[in-house]
């Protein structure tokens, strides 16, 4: 397939621009932030389910658009270039994954519409070290004659402090994990929410004898190590796609400051060795987009080198975003560190989207090994 999107992509994806730049700037982050760390602004999330965007990667059976993954991609790109807080990413890239891609279909028809119009909103519960470590489970789970039992602790749960259900990721014997739909007041869980350096939140959760319907359970035939393997590949590259949106903007907001500031009686973009780094940064984000894209039809597709496809956009997305963002401030100076200036927002944000999941070791070593080495 062609490293093109098609022209209905590139509609939605203008689109996207277009309400982003009317409706969302940096003034908005950083009213959220002065205003006690409001996780997002509630009439940008209603503008986004009006634009149908919770709906693009839901079935069209369960009245979704069904528009893939390369569709959403471009949507993440967009809202990465101008550092929105919603929960797009949990609720949906997350949570209506999971859910897209399990066998139980109750919870399909009762969660695919309150997903769609923003009536739940759900978090994706994992890992339980400082690090990502999706093979370390130590939540678990006891079957129980109508209920499932949970005792554990999970953390950084992305936006678990608004959210009203938890996808929880726990282990049922030494060799299966199952996936479990909780509402996030059920008697027994503690959530105890913290600021994230761009100061998004997350949540670390306490799950002590938490009950759960059998009905709430994702994985009913298929393997839940299968099902969440699946999901954190599609999460990964759907991360990717915004980190491509934070190096964009990055980029550009670095090669215009370039262009304006002057030293010594010329503009700063005449000196060639500061003209050399941006060429180098040009070459690399060229690179991504063709990364990003592929790993976005290989969802699209179902392809089964998948995962590579995932670890090799989230590496090298992570490595990148590293290096432009790093190049951004040093070009800027000193002010680029300030509040004063944009730049220093992206450099955080860069941070953060590169821990979530895995950052670069992490899936250098997972393509690794995934290609025998």
């Amino acid at each position: 397939m062609a490293l093109i999107i098609t022209e209905e992509e590139k509609m939605l994806k203008e689109a996207a621009r277009e309400l982003l730049e009317s409706k969302v700037s940096i003034d908005q982050f950083r009213l959220l932030r002065d205003e006690n760390y409001q996780s997002f602004d509630r009439s940008t999330w209603n503008e986004i389910i009006e634009m149908g965007w919770t709906s693009l990667i839901i079935p069209a059976k369960y009245n979704g658009l069904d528009f893939g993954y390369v569709g959403m991609g471009q949507v993440l790109e967009e809202m990465g270039r101008k550092l929105v807080k919603s929960p797009l990413i949990s609720s949906i890239l997350f949570s209506a994954t999971a859910i897209k891609y399990s066998d139980n279909e109750k919870l399909k028809i009762k969660f695919f519409p309150k997903l769609m119009n923003g009536e739940a909103l759900m978090s994706l519960a994992v890992d339980e070290k400082s690090y990502h470590d999706p093979d370390n489970i130590n939540t678990k789970v006891t079957e129980e004659k109508k209920y499932y039992r949970l005792n554990g602790k999970k953390t950084f749960v992305l936006n678990g402090n608004f959210s009203d259900h938890l996808i929880v990721l726990a282990k049922i014997d030494s060799k299966e994990y199952g996936l479990f739909l909780v509402k996030s007041d059920t008697l027994g869980i503690t959530i105890k929410n913290k600021i994230l350096l761009d100061t998004s939140t997350y949540s670390e959760i306490i799950l002590n004898d938490v009950l759960v319907p059998k009905e709430h359970r994702l994985d009913i035939k298929i393997s839940g190590m299968e099902l969440i393997k699946k999901v954190l590949d599609i999460s990964c590259i759907g991360l990717s796609a915004e980190i491509l949106g934070v190096i964009m903007e990055s980029f550009e907001l670095t090669i215009n400051y370039l262009k304006e500031r002057e030293q010594f009686g010329v503009k700063i973009g005449s000196f060639q060795s500061l003209q050399h780094r941006a060429a180098k940064l040009f070459s690399e984000i060229e690179l991504c987009k063709s990364i990003v894209l592929k790993a976005l039809q290989a969802i699209d597709k179902d392809d089964k080198d998948i995962s590579n496809y995932a670890s090799l956009a989230k590496a090298k997305l992570c490595k990148t975003v590293k290096l432009v963002t790093n190049e951004a401030i040093q070009m800027h100076g000193g002010i680029g560190v300030t509040d004063d200036s944009n730049i220093g927002f992206y450099l955080k944000k860069a941070r953060v989207l590169q821990k979530i999941f895995g950052d670069y070791n992490y899936h250098l070593d997972k393509l690794a090994k995934n290609k025998g080495y």
